[in-house]
């Protein structure tokens, strides 16, 4: 179970503690205790997952819903439509959204394939901009594509970063020291999550799989997130070689092996993140 607790979650920006609103933060952290395992949370609830008092919760929950961001029954709350204002704003304004989605509905045009671009936030992979087709089945063999998006990899999806090429890739760009701490706080908060059989749940199996990545600079995942899918990932670098994203492709494993995939489909990205630095 996803804990949002606001002693916990870094900044990006970091600042003086005057400087910090405590009411802002923890009302941040009740309306990030909100995900597909938790659709519906009460005060109690609430306040065991982002880490403060249930006064403190039920106090948060009742303004967000004045405010439009969260629909209640008087008992259970949860997400209003409203919250999508963010992320609508972001996707419509933010540069590297708007500068890669050209260039995947090429590459999905080109291979009939699906590929995304992902960040890296915490110990999930959020995909910010994506373009393809799903591949189906038809029997004997055969496949067909439909211009569909696959079931779960909308905008705004996030995947566990341990068991997607794209979270790899991006923990592989990281210092190694800082990875290192990563997986050591991801041990003590427990067993990595297990997503299907084929899932590196090992800590230190899963730092050498990110050591590989960064010497290949890119990474193959294959039915580690989803039985029958497998997924290949590069990292995306601007001008100055940071590491700003990851940009992969996904594959039914019936329609190509994760060699064949590294084979026909990595210089096509290569080539895309080549195309993309000078735009970042």
């Amino acid at each position: 179970m996803a804990i949002h607790r606001i002693d916990s979650a870094a900044g990006a920006f970091p600042i003086a503690k005057p400087d910090l609103i405590e009411g802002m933060a923890k009302g941040m952290a009740v309306l990030e205790s909100f995900d597909t395992q938790r659709q519906r949370l009460n005060a109690t609830l609430a306040a065991e997952r982002a880490g403060i008092t249930r006064a403190a919760a039920r106090r948060h929950l009742l303004t967000l819903a004045h405010l439009g961001y969260l629909e209640t029954d008087g008992s259970y709350f949860w997400l209003a439509a409203k919250v999508l204002r963010f992320s609508g704003s972001y996707l419509a304004t933010a540069r590297l959204p708007r500068a890669v989605q050209p260039t995947l509905n090429r590459l999905a045009a080109q291979a009939q394939a699906s590929f995304s671009a992902a960040v890296l936030d915490g110990d999930e992979v959020v995909i910010i901009a994506r373009s393809g087709f799903e591949w189906k089945i038809l029997g004997e063999g055969q496949t067909a594509p439909a211009r569909v998006l696959a079931h779960g990899l909308h905008l705004g999806a996030r995947l566990p970063a341990h068991a997607t090429s794209t979270g790899r890739v991006l923990l592989a760009a990281k210092p190694k020291a800082e990875v290192s701490a990563w997986l050591k706080a991801r041990a003590e908060a427990g067993p990595l999550p297990r997503l299907t059989l084929h899932t590196t749940t090992d800590a230190r199996k899963l730092k050498s799989l990110i050591d590989q990545v960064r010497l290949d600079d890119f990474c193959v995942a294959s039915e580690e997130h989803e039985l029958g899918v497998t997924a290949l990932a590069v990292p995306l670098r601007d001008l100055q070689g940071r590491t700003v994203a990851a940009i992969n492709v996904v594959s039914s494993s019936q329609r190509l092996m994760p060699q064949a995939l590294q084979r026909e489909l990595l210089p096509l990205l290569l080539d895309a993140t080549r195309e993309l630095r000078p735009l970042l």
